[in-house]
């Protein structure tokens, strides 16, 4: 990063933080006893969290973990298993580690809300009461946002958006493609899960390519005219794949160039772009969807007409039900992006909010905190970062407080960056599971 030295950020921004770092109570020091039933809607980087430090907290608070999968496979890094260079089982996580916090960990689906009665009911019929009322639902796909495309036909067009069974399919795909290949990836418009993913995702892709199937190719059919560290990716491109010459592995489309996909046909394995509907066809097609919050979000009246969740940007609260707080990709969060570090910081605020009001307290204007590593090669990785503080009614970035890898990064300094990439990912994981 340009204005922040790399270690003292992830000093500052680790899992395991003093809260109050970031201008939010510290969890340490607020332990006087409230009681109070809090219930937690999904299990991942933002539920995990909230559930977590509300505990940590306040032990005694109530709280209880919704969750439908008894293990969790984290979406990033999951770009390395397409790549070879991780297993499945690596990104895969249980939750037996917040049961040991004292919550109560359920495995169900929660399939209502109902905010009147305060009350969640799971696909048994089980009903769970509550005080407050966490909703991290992540997001849904939008299948039908592509024409020709289906939920059925992600089965031979994977999305892998949803890290697990569709990462190792996609991955199986490209260890079954013959030399001389070609893979399409197809990026959705903004606002989306992971900004920079796709483009990871080709990275990653690029490199498994290089080393064991040179003659092939990836052709990027983007929705967007730019995507998130655009500058530092095409320059690692440019190093690493030849990116710009005729022996490139990748190439990237944007609308401009007739790249927005129109339609798929998913039996002849081809893909129609641009305003002629240019015939694409390819061996292995990665269709990434349009996606909107979770569904139960969604039917439960927390999402506006945009698919996301309006919320008060101090605690998270929905804007549209009292005593709901919604954090993570499905929650509007102005300049945050929809990252897991973003639902790991809207965890820590949300929970600090909401010991704050089972304990009858005012919460202080809280900071937040974002940074997103990509690896894009052997010893290669770039990254962003942010720290953004509540402004009025939006959460805006700080300026002169985060930063991007400088565009000349040094070999060294470019090899740092995987190894941090490796330390964040151990830090979040731990911060979730542990």
């Amino acid at each position: 990063m340009s204005t922040m030295n790399r270690r003292q950020f992830l000093q500052t921004s680790a899992g395991a933080m003093a809260i109050s770092a970031l201008g939010v109570p510290s969890f340490a020091a607020a332990k006087k006893a409230s009681g109070g039933r809090v219930v937690v809607v999904g299990g991942g980087a933002g539920g995990t969290i909230a559930a977590k430090y509300i505990r940590k907290a306040d032990p005694s608070i109530e709280v209880t973990l919704i969750e439908k999968n008894a293990d969790y496979y984290t979406c990033f890094m999951s770009n390395e298993v397409l790549g070879g260079d991780r297993s499945l089982d690596s990104i895969k996580f249980n939750y037996q580690g917040l049961a040991a916090h004292g919550i109560n960990v359920v495995q169900e689906m929660a399939t209502a809300i109902d905010p009147a009665a305060k009350t969640v009911t799971t696909a048994s019929g089980q009903s769970f009461s509550y005080d407050k009322l966490v909703v991290s639902p992540g997001v849904s796909l939008i299948y039908d946002g592509v024409e020709g495309y289906s939920k059925a036909a992600s089965e031979r067009l994977p999305h892998a958006w949803k890290a697990g069974a569709q990462t190792q399919l996609l991955r199986q795909q490209l260890v079954d493609m013959k030399d001389g290949g070609v893979v399409i990836i197809a990026p959705p418009a903004n606002p989306f899960r992971c900004p920079p993913g796709p483009y990871e995702r080709a990275s990653q892709i690029a490199h498994y390519l290089k080393n064991n199937k040179p003659k092939s190719k990836i052709l990027i059919l983007d929705a967007k005219e730019k995507f998130s560290k655009q500058g530092l990716f095409v320059q690692a491109w440019e190093k690493l794949y030849g990116y710009g010459t005729e022996n490139s592995l990748i190439e990237w489309l944007p609308p401009s160039a007739q790249g927005e996909v129109k339609r798929v046909d998913v039996t002849a394995m081809t893909v129609y772009a641009g305003e002629f509907e240019d015939k694409h066809t390819a061996d292995v097609i990665n269709i990434i969807p349009p996606q909107k919050a979770g569904k139960i979000a969604i039917d439960s009246g927390l999402t506006d007409d945009s698919g996301w969740c309006p919320v008060d940007k101090k605690t998270f609260e929905s804007s549209l039900h009292p005593d709901v707080h919604v954090i993570g990709d499905a929650c509007i969060a102005t300049s945050m992006p929809k990252s897991g570090y973003s639902a790991n910081s809207q965890g820590k605020v949300c929970a600090a909010a909401i010991v704050a009001a089972l304990q009858g307290k005012e919460m202080v204007v809280p900071s937040y905190v974002n940074t997103c590593y990509s690896i894009v090669g052997e010893d290669y990785g770039i990254s962003v970062a942010d720290v953004y503080r509540l402004q009025e009614d939006k959460i805006a970035a700080v300026e002169g407080a985060g930063g991007l890898t400088p565009s000349d990064a040094s070999p060294e300094d470019l090899r740092r960056e995987v190894a941090y990439a490796y330390s964040w990912y151990n830090n979040i994981t731990t911060d979730m599971f542990s």
